[in-house]
């Protein structure tokens, strides 16, 4: 089953080979979050592609994703930036000429790191929304005419009972419903992720294909979270959360979270099945939240880029902000 055992990406819930036959594209494959979602289809019986900069990252995970389903092909295409449409476009058809379709997109590439408005540069600011909001239209103008095609193919609801097709999915974030210190970047770029996927399932819901966003909260154990959360904070967060016993047994357990804990890779993934699958034949411009109602009360209350003790307004107005999260930006070459 690779490094990865099913229960870690997928709930015991869905049957398999629900996605026999199909294929899917994925940008960010390598990711944490991407790559659960990647396993899960391919578990389900799709194969992939998945997409991203990096050669031997992106390869090695398009290998360890193939052995959770004996006879899975998984491509790894590297060398692709989303924010360049002409590599884009050649990886979805080398995809097309090598796996047989696009069936199903995720857009799942994206940037993020910690800044205040204060601190943030015109080109940080670019950087972000050109990876998170140019790389998702890219990434739909790549895909969207195999998409029509598929939907096309395979109808939904098909009294066949067999896979669905055409459908794309945007991963985005919740911080631009309330607003968030040090995250305007991101929160722009996801307010355009949304609005392009309204787009898309008003443009071509029509043409059969099925078109919506998912949005995670903060996710345990990624990469992601590692640039916006102090350690510091986590580890308050978790000790609160167990004097407290809130949801006892559960990892990454926040009282900041109505439901009691952080997510895993594994909520998204299976957001991911649903939206996919015949069960979702109808649903199309939404926007899925998976975040346990974190987003309801956000507003400064997350942590991101904060140590414990750091209250809001005040770190901002003392220009505080957390030095133990994870740079983003790359290290000069030792060479």
């Amino acid at each position: 089953m690779g490094s990865k055992q099913p229960h870690e990406f997928l709930s015991p819930v869905w049957r398999d080979g629900i996605f026999n036959g199909r294929v899917a594209f994925v940008t960010g494959g390598a990711g944490d979050i991407c790559s659960a979602q990647t396993r899960a289809l391919v578990y389900l019986g799709a194969d992939a592609c998945i997409i991203g900069r990096n050669v031997e990252k992106t390869e090695a995970a398009a290998k360890d994703i193939a052995k959770v389903r004996k006879g899975a092909r998984v491509i790894g295409i590297g060398n692709v930036d989303v924010r360049n449409y002409d590599t884009l476009k050649a990886a979805a058809g080398r995809c097309v000429r090598e796996l047989g379709s696009i069936d199903f997109v995720i857009a799942g590439a994206a940037g993020n790191f910690v800044a205040p408005l204060a601190g943030l540069s015109p080109n940080a600011f670019k950087a972000v929304m050109d990876i998170d909001t140019l790389g998702t239209f890219n990434t739909m103008k790549a895909t969207i005419d195999y998409l029509v095609e598929s939907a096309g193919a395979h109808l939904s609801p098909n009294p066949e009972n067999s896979p669905p097709g055409g459908r794309f999915l945007a991963i985005s974030a919740t911080f631009h419903y309330t607003g968030l210190p040090l995250q305007s970047h991101v929160s722009a770029a996801k307010a355009g992720v949304d609005s392009i996927v309204g787009s898309v399932a008003l443009e071509y819901g029509p043409r059969g294909v099925m078109a919506n966003v998912i949005a995670p909260g903060p996710i345990e154990g990624t990469e992601g979270m590692e640039r916006l959360a102090s350690q510091d904070a986590i580890a308050e967060d978790a000790k609160q959360a167990n004097s407290l016993q809130l949801r006892p047994g559960i990892r990454g357990g926040s009282p900041g979270i109505p439901s009691g804990r952080w997510g895993t890779v594994r909520d998204i993934a299976d957001a991911t099945v649903y939206l996919f699958s015949a069960a979702a034949d109808n649903v199309n411009g939404h926007v899925l939240v998976v975040d346990g109602g974190a987003w309801r009360r956000q507003g400064g209350s997350l942590g991101v880029g904060l140590d414990p003790g750091m209250q809001y307004p005040m770190f901002l107005l003392s220009g505080e902000v957390s030095n133990k999260v994870k740079d983003g930006r790359k290290k000069p070459s030792k060479l």
